[in-house]
């Protein structure tokens, strides 16, 4: 089910004119909201994204992702590969496990007490459309 729903969220927010890795921000809540609905005590996240190869530093930038207890939740990051700010040599895969054991070709740092923006195509359009079909799948 887990991959089914952020293939289910990553096609929802799939409208930006640049690619969806610039989406990170609405792919974040519109998890959190699936999440919810789940009864599961989702909550996203913003900061930074560090990301390596070969134990270096390669790209940083402003990122969002999702928490749910001890497990982070970073699944927009197989679109990186579209935007054209992001170094080739970054290639990495979603990621949903224990925070404690974040592969090694990223870093995840929150920035506390930082609150999403609201969007209204993730209120209005997107959750609608993703609660029914969560209400059907589930």
């Amino acid at each position: 089910m887990r991959h089914h729903l952020l293939d289910k969220v990553a096609d929802l927010v799939d409208e930006n004119l640049f690619g969806r890795s610039e989406m990170c921000v609405q792919f974040a809540d519109l998890l959190r909201l699936a999440l919810i609905h789940l009864k599961l005590d989702a909550r996203a996240a913003l900061g930074t994204a560090i990301y390596y190869s070969g134990g270096k530093e390669i790209f940083r930038w402003s990122h969002a992702w999702v928490r749910v207890g001890d497990e982070v939740i970073d699944g927009n990051v197989d679109s990186l590969i579209e935007n054209p700010l992001v170094p080739s040599a970054v290639r990495v895969a979603p990621y949903w496990r224990p925070i404690t054991a974040t592969p090694s070709d990223r870093r995840l740092r929150e920035e506390h007490g930082r609150g999403l923006p609201p969007d209204s195509d993730v209120s209005n359009i997107w959750w609608p459309e993703l609660r029914i079909w969560l209400d059907k799948e589930v």
